[in-house]
């Protein structure tokens, strides 16, 4: 007998014995329940397994849009806050963000106003969050240098070419246009209790110690890790964090990746 004859039989046992019966007879029908929870947990389980529920998916705007510019892939969506910038993808020489902030936090040099005070908006309100709450923890964070134009970089390439060589500068300085500094989304950071140098030293501070384990609560990764550097391609800095966002700087930390491996494990959608 279907269930479309059961349930008139119920009706009609309604009419002549009351509601109490209808229990009875729901009972000898749980496949009217069961499809309902069946939908249920098959929809759940298609929502749960959708790409956007995927920790390592990514929205095809954050991966680098790159045209070859002079035998350089040069990222053509600058403005991408998730913007791989190394040795492989540059940056354009005329790319500026537009969205330059000066954030409250100390700097070493004061209030002196110039370029490597500032970051893009987004990266410098999570670097007041940041700062302050290191400030709560006893963590004194001193900011040393942030946005640097390609201008500024091709000076302090070219200097440090005269001073140690070519081979050396290219471990030492990134080459205009393969500086994170020009994203505006990177800042150099250091403590008084370290003179406020950009040195390997900063790493065994309370500060540099507390931003290693705490800055990708703040959406800040370590970029240029010590053991990572056959992968970076760059000297080990303990001082320079960028800003990538909390969700994918919580899965770096957590996976001990750098951008360049995170981008290796994670899916476009």
């Amino acid at each position: 007998m279907g269930w479309k004859n059961l349930l008139l039989i119920g009706t009609m046992t309604i009419l002549v014995s009351g509601c109490s019966q209808i229990n009875s007879l729901l009972n000898k029908l749980p496949f009217i329940a069961d499809d309902s929870s069946n939908n249920n947990k098959n929809q759940q389980t298609k929502d749960d397994d959708s790409p956007i529920n995927d920790p390592l998916s990514l929205e095809s705007i954050f991966f680098n849009e790159i045209k070859e510019v002079d035998g350089k892939n040069v990222i053509q969506n600058s403005a991408n806050v998730m913007a791989l910038v190394n040795k492989e993808f540059y940056l354009p020489a005329d790319y500026i963000p537009g969205d330059l902030v000066r954030p409250n936090v100390a700097f070493s040099f004061g209030d002196v106003e110039t370029e490597k005070s500032l970051l893009r908006k987004e990266a410098a309100l999570a670097l007041e969050k940041m700062f302050s709450e290191a400030a709560t923890n006893g963590i004194e964070l001193y900011a040393i240098s942030g946005y640097r134009s390609f201008s500024r970089q091709q000076s302090l390439f070219n200097a440090e070419i005269d001073r140690v060589g070519i081979e050396k500068a290219e471990q030492a300085v990134a080459i205009p246009g393969a500086s994170e500094h020009q994203s505006g989304l990177a800042m150099d950071i250091s403590s008084q209790s370290n003179k406020f140098y950009l040195n390997e030293a900063f790493e065994n501070t309370p500060e540099g110690k507390w931003l290693k384990d705490q800055a990708h609560r703040f959406g800040f990764v370590l970029r240029y890790p010590k053991e990572k550097i056959d992968i970076t391609n760059y000297m080990y800095e303990p001082w320079h964090y960028r800003y990538v966002g909390v969700k994918a700087a919580t899965i770096m930390y957590k996976h001990n990746w750098t951008l360049e491996e995170y981008f290796n494990e994670v899916k476009k959608m």
